[in-house]
């Protein structure tokens, strides 16, 4: 009877194991992130780590683009617009055991808006005449003038809320409010979350998760085929997505996402301050060999810095079709038949790949290119904040971030007082149709200006073992939320 019970007992716990649901997750990304600071840095892969899964906001994108609360359960909107309370969640921790007050929101605001911060989106910040905590739970943030998008600008990953404790010591070991907590990161490899126990809202289904960093499309490949790696949510190796389509093991998730992807141009280098100039770049440029030479057919033509899926979006494509004739035209008009542009190229397989692409079809109209391969580190010195580049391939996946035409430091170093003056307008209306006619009004005058050479909207190609859900299928922002992503098996 001993045996019998014996070998019962051991049945269930055979049984038990086997149908045991999964609770950790390997993420792949090709990017590894310069630093873990969402406040500090450009880089869409900080985010990508750390946004939802690490950091809150007062306001936060769902998977669906709209904004809802975050670390701000609701808020109130004075009349004049100027006045936003914001109330907030009581009983809020940091991950070092600390308090999240409104103190320290008002520290986030003003940190990320003093003078000489390096936040990269500083704009987000720029309307706040001021920040006071009128008790441990209410914010009362006062704008300079009324801003229409002041809730959406509070729910960038720019935006998330830090303490004064570990601020300044997040870019290596990232503090925040959110469902995991950072336990390590072996530079080079990988960076290891584990759940946050003590988290206010809802527990995660996920005790663990790992960011791998693969950078090479055909070992991204085989590490999803080996199952070394979980999901892939940026594949890099589009090309593959069909045999992971064929395979039931795996789901193959296409959606859309914020990227514009642009062939980026310094406006005040040699020869490209001349609007002849980067027109003819524009019409010398075939939008879809690029689509599917470099992306394989997954990307759409866009005219302008704006997401086609936005219902505000205007067709402007027709202002830069493909006219190599017109080009080589407007090349000699200018003078600039022959000169050399220097094309720096990031790691991204849409940069490398597009960039040897648009190479070609620049020198068909006789502009000679030189191509340098950046690392992601020497791309941010050299072209974002060194503004040492003629062209470079780059997908601002940051959402709806037509503003940054209006700031003259930008790196693409483009000035409009156009431009300006929409954007002014646009932050003091909240009426729908006023604000989709504005944002409209500006995507025609960057396109008009030949800003940069729009080239398609990057789409979002991912790969995710069978077994998993919850991944977002569109981009809303940079970011892999892990929160809502658990194993059915």
């Amino acid at each position: 009877m001993r045996i019998l019970q014996s070998t019962a007992l051991a049945l269930v716990l055979g049984s038990t194991a086997a149908f045991a649901t999964t609770t950790d997750i390997t993420i792949g990304m090709q990017l590894e992130p310069p630093n873990l600071d969402p406040t500090s840095g450009a880089a869409a892969a900080i985010d990508e780590v750390t946004y939802a899964n690490i950091f809150e906001g007062l306001t936060r994108f769902a998977s669906d683009g709209s904004v809802i609360p975050g670390l701000a359960e609701s808020w109130d909107i004075s009349e004049d617009g100027l006045t936003y309370t914001f109330h907030l969640r009581d009983g809020v921790m940091f991950h070092d055991g600390t308090s999240f007050t409104a103190e320290d929101a008002v520290f986030s605001l003003d940190r990320a808006r003093a003078e000489g911060s390096t936040n990269a989106q500083g704009g987000l910040f720029a309307g706040i005449d001021s920040a006071e905590a009128a008790d441990d739970t209410t914010l009362v943030v006062t704008l300079s003038a009324p801003n229409g998008s002041f809730l959406f600008n509070m729910a960038w990953g720019d935006a998330v809320m830090v303490a004064p404790e570990s601020a300044d010591t997040n870019a290596t070991n990232p503090v925040g409010t959110g469902p995991f907590r950072f336990s390590e990161w072996v530079q080079g490899d990988r960076v290891e979350l584990v759940r946050n126990e003590d988290y206010w809202g809802d527990p995660v289904a996920l005790e663990a998760a790992t960011f791998r960093f693969i950078s090479d499309p055909n070992a991204a490949f085989a590490a999803m085929m080996a199952g070394d790696v979980d999901a892939f949510p940026v594949f890099p190796s589009p090309e593959t997505l069909a045999q992971f389509d064929a395979d039931p093991r795996f789901n193959v998730i296409v959606g859309s996402t914020e990227g514009e992807t642009i062939l980026s141009t310094n406006n005040m280098a040699d020869h490209l301050s001349d609007v002849r100039v980067r027109q003819a770049i524009a019409h010398a440029i075939n939008r879809q060999d690029i689509i599917d030479g470099a992306m394989f057919g997954y990307g759409t033509p866009i005219g302008t810095h704006f997401a086609p899926h936005n219902p505000d979006y205007v067709d402007l494509t027709g202002m830069s079709e493909y006219n190599p004739d017109r080009a080589r035209e407007l090349l000699a008009e200018a003078g600039a038949e022959g000169i050399t542009l220097r094309l720096m190229l990031p790691p991204p397989s849409y940069a490398r790949r597009g960039g040897e692409i648009v190479a070609a079809q620049l020198r068909d109209v006789g502009l000679d290119v030189e191509i340098t391969n950046l690392e992601w580190a020497q791309w941010l010195e050299q072209v974002f904040r060194g503004h040492d580049f003629d062209l470079t391939i780059v997908s601002h996946t940051e959402p709806m971030d037509i503003g940054i035409y209006g700031r003259e430091d930008y790196y693409f170093q483009y000035a409009s007082d156009a431009f300006n003056a929409v954007m002014e307008e646009l932050n003091a209306t909240t009426d729908p149709a006023g604000r989709s006619a504005l944002l409209q009004q500006a995507q025609r005058i960057i396109a008009e200006d030949y800003v940069n050479g729009y080239l398609f909207q990057l789409a979002k190609t991912g790969v995710a073992n069978a077994d998993i859900e919850g991944l977002w299928e569109n981009s809303p922002t940079q970011a892999i939320d892990l929160t809502g992503v658990r194993w059915t098996d």
